[in-house]
Protein backbone atom coordinates (compact mmCIF):
# COMPACT_ATOMS: atom_id res chain seq x y z
CA UNK A 1 0.00 0.00 0.00
CA UNK A 2 1.36 3.43 -1.04
CA UNK A 3 4.77 2.12 -2.14
CA UNK A 4 4.66 3.90 -5.50
CA UNK A 5 3.43 1.29 -8.01
CA UNK A 6 1.16 3.68 -9.91
CA UNK A 7 3.71 6.51 -9.85
CA UNK A 8 6.33 4.14 -11.25
CA UNK A 9 4.10 3.13 -14.16
CA UNK A 10 3.00 6.72 -14.80
CA UNK A 11 6.61 7.93 -14.86
CA UNK A 12 7.44 5.31 -17.47
CA UNK A 13 4.31 5.42 -19.64
CA UNK A 14 3.38 9.11 -19.39
CA UNK A 15 6.61 10.65 -18.11
CA UNK A 16 4.64 12.32 -15.33
CA UNK A 17 4.71 12.40 -11.56
CA UNK A 18 1.51 13.31 -9.72
CA UNK A 19 1.97 14.30 -6.09
CA UNK A 20 -1.82 14.12 -5.62
CA UNK A 21 -1.79 10.33 -5.55
CA UNK A 22 -5.10 8.49 -5.52
CA UNK A 23 -5.14 4.86 -4.43
CA UNK A 24 -5.66 2.32 -7.19
CA UNK A 25 -9.04 0.63 -6.92
CA UNK A 26 -8.78 -2.98 -8.03
CA UNK A 27 -6.52 -2.99 -11.07
CA UNK A 28 -5.34 -0.46 -13.64
CA UNK A 29 -3.73 -1.19 -16.98
CA UNK A 30 -1.20 0.49 -19.30
CA UNK A 31 0.41 -0.70 -22.50
CA UNK A 32 3.72 0.38 -23.98
CA UNK A 33 4.71 -0.60 -27.49
CA UNK A 34 8.35 -1.17 -28.42
CA UNK A 35 10.36 -2.35 -31.29
CA UNK A 36 12.97 -4.87 -30.21
CA UNK A 37 15.44 -5.82 -32.93
CA UNK A 38 12.94 -4.54 -35.48
CA UNK A 39 10.11 -6.70 -34.10
CA UNK A 40 7.00 -5.00 -32.65
CA UNK A 41 6.53 -5.88 -28.98
CA UNK A 42 3.91 -4.75 -26.43
CA UNK A 43 4.48 -4.58 -22.71
CA UNK A 44 1.21 -4.83 -20.79
CA UNK A 45 1.53 -3.37 -17.30
CA UNK A 46 -1.12 -4.40 -14.78
CA UNK A 47 -1.11 -2.07 -11.77
CA UNK A 48 -2.77 -3.87 -8.87
CA UNK A 49 -4.12 -2.22 -5.75
CA UNK A 50 -2.06 -2.56 -2.60
CA UNK A 51 -5.03 -2.49 -0.26
CA UNK A 52 -5.86 -5.80 1.42
CA UNK A 53 -9.55 -5.61 0.41
CA UNK A 54 -8.60 -5.70 -3.29
CA UNK A 55 -6.18 -8.62 -3.00
CA UNK A 56 -8.61 -11.25 -4.31
CA UNK A 57 -9.47 -9.10 -7.35
CA UNK A 58 -5.82 -8.36 -8.09
CA UNK A 59 -4.73 -11.99 -7.86
CA UNK A 60 -6.83 -12.95 -10.90
CA UNK A 61 -4.70 -10.57 -12.99
CA UNK A 62 -1.46 -12.30 -12.01
CA UNK A 63 -2.34 -15.45 -13.95
CA UNK A 64 -0.13 -16.03 -16.98
CA UNK A 65 2.25 -13.18 -16.21
CA UNK A 66 5.65 -13.31 -17.90
CA UNK A 67 7.16 -10.98 -15.31
CA UNK A 68 6.21 -10.10 -11.76
CA UNK A 69 7.36 -6.79 -10.33
CA UNK A 70 7.13 -6.54 -6.54
CA UNK A 71 7.50 -2.93 -5.39
CA UNK A 72 8.41 -1.68 -1.92
CA UNK A 73 9.30 1.72 -0.44
CA UNK A 74 13.04 1.92 0.35
CA UNK A 75 12.15 4.17 3.31
CA UNK A 76 9.80 1.62 4.89
CA UNK A 77 11.30 -1.63 6.20
CA UNK A 78 7.81 -3.09 6.74
CA UNK A 79 7.03 -2.72 3.04
CA UNK A 80 10.13 -4.77 2.22
CA UNK A 81 8.95 -7.48 4.61
CA UNK A 82 5.52 -7.54 2.92
CA UNK A 83 7.11 -8.30 -0.46
CA UNK A 84 7.45 -11.97 0.46
CA UNK A 85 3.68 -12.32 0.91
CA UNK A 86 2.91 -10.42 -2.31
CA UNK A 87 5.27 -12.71 -4.19
CA UNK A 88 3.69 -15.81 -2.65
CA UNK A 89 0.25 -14.56 -3.74
CA UNK A 90 1.46 -13.88 -7.29
CA UNK A 91 3.16 -17.26 -7.56
CA UNK A 92 -0.09 -19.06 -6.64
CA UNK A 93 -1.23 -18.05 -10.13
CA UNK A 94 2.03 -18.73 -11.99
CA UNK A 95 4.71 -21.35 -12.44
CA UNK A 96 7.77 -19.95 -10.61
CA UNK A 97 10.11 -21.45 -13.22
CA UNK A 98 8.22 -19.68 -16.00
CA UNK A 99 8.16 -16.12 -14.68
CA UNK A 100 10.80 -13.39 -14.46
CA UNK A 101 10.90 -11.75 -11.02
CA UNK A 102 11.88 -8.21 -10.12
CA UNK A 103 12.10 -6.57 -6.71
CA UNK A 104 11.89 -2.79 -7.05
CA UNK A 105 12.70 -0.31 -4.31
CA UNK A 106 10.86 2.94 -4.97
CA UNK A 107 11.13 6.46 -3.57
CA UNK A 108 14.92 6.37 -3.58
CA UNK A 109 14.95 10.17 -3.76
CA UNK A 110 13.58 10.34 -0.20
CA UNK A 111 16.57 8.49 1.34
CA UNK A 112 19.95 9.78 2.29
CA UNK A 113 22.82 7.76 0.80
CA UNK A 114 23.53 6.26 4.25
CA UNK A 115 19.88 5.26 4.81
CA UNK A 116 19.63 3.80 1.34
CA UNK A 117 22.85 1.83 1.75
CA UNK A 118 21.45 0.06 4.82
CA UNK A 119 18.15 -0.73 3.10
CA UNK A 120 19.91 -1.88 -0.06
CA UNK A 121 21.73 -4.64 1.87
CA UNK A 122 18.41 -6.00 3.13
CA UNK A 123 16.74 -5.59 -0.27
CA UNK A 124 19.53 -7.46 -2.05
CA UNK A 125 19.20 -10.29 0.47
CA UNK A 126 15.43 -10.50 -0.12
CA UNK A 127 15.91 -10.33 -3.90
CA UNK A 128 18.40 -13.19 -3.72
CA UNK A 129 15.94 -15.29 -1.66
CA UNK A 130 13.23 -14.58 -4.24
CA UNK A 131 15.61 -15.18 -7.15
CA UNK A 132 14.60 -11.73 -8.37
CA UNK A 133 16.55 -8.96 -10.03
CA UNK A 134 16.78 -5.91 -7.76
CA UNK A 135 16.31 -2.34 -8.96
CA UNK A 136 16.10 0.94 -7.03
CA UNK A 137 14.14 3.75 -8.68
CA UNK A 138 12.71 7.20 -8.13
CA UNK A 139 9.45 8.02 -9.88
CA UNK A 140 9.85 11.65 -8.82
CA UNK A 141 13.23 12.16 -10.52
CA UNK A 142 12.88 9.34 -13.05
CA UNK A 143 16.11 7.70 -11.85
CA UNK A 144 16.41 4.16 -13.27
CA UNK A 145 12.74 4.03 -14.35
CA UNK A 146 13.28 3.78 -18.12
CA UNK A 147 16.28 1.46 -17.71
CA UNK A 148 14.24 -0.80 -15.45
CA UNK A 149 11.27 -1.09 -17.82
CA UNK A 150 13.56 -1.57 -20.82
CA UNK A 151 15.13 -4.46 -18.89
CA UNK A 152 11.68 -5.93 -18.23
CA UNK A 153 10.82 -5.56 -21.93
CA UNK A 154 14.12 -7.12 -23.05
CA UNK A 155 13.79 -10.15 -20.79
CA UNK A 156 10.11 -10.74 -21.57
CA UNK A 157 10.83 -10.35 -25.29
CA UNK A 158 13.64 -12.90 -25.02
CA UNK A 159 11.38 -15.25 -23.09
CA UNK A 160 8.64 -14.90 -25.74
CA UNK A 161 11.06 -15.57 -28.59
CA UNK A 162 12.52 -18.64 -26.86
CA UNK A 163 9.04 -20.01 -26.13
CA UNK A 164 8.03 -19.49 -29.76
CA UNK A 165 11.20 -21.21 -30.99
CA UNK A 166 10.46 -24.15 -28.72
CA UNK A 167 6.88 -24.39 -30.02
CA UNK A 168 7.88 -24.11 -33.67
CA UNK A 169 10.77 -26.61 -33.41
CA UNK A 170 8.52 -29.07 -31.57
CA UNK A 171 6.04 -28.86 -34.45
CA UNK A 172 8.80 -29.47 -37.00
CA UNK A 173 10.15 -32.46 -35.09
CA UNK A 174 6.62 -33.91 -34.78
CA UNK A 175 5.97 -33.42 -38.51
Amino acid sequence: LSVGKTCLINRFCKDTFDKNYKATIGVDFEMERFEVLGVPFSLQLWDTAGQERFKCIASTYYRGAQAIVIVFDVNDVASLEHTRQWLADALKENDPSNVILFLVGSKKDLSTPAQYSLMEKDALKVAQEMQAEYWAVSSLTGENVRDFFFRVAALTFESSVLAELERSSARKIGD
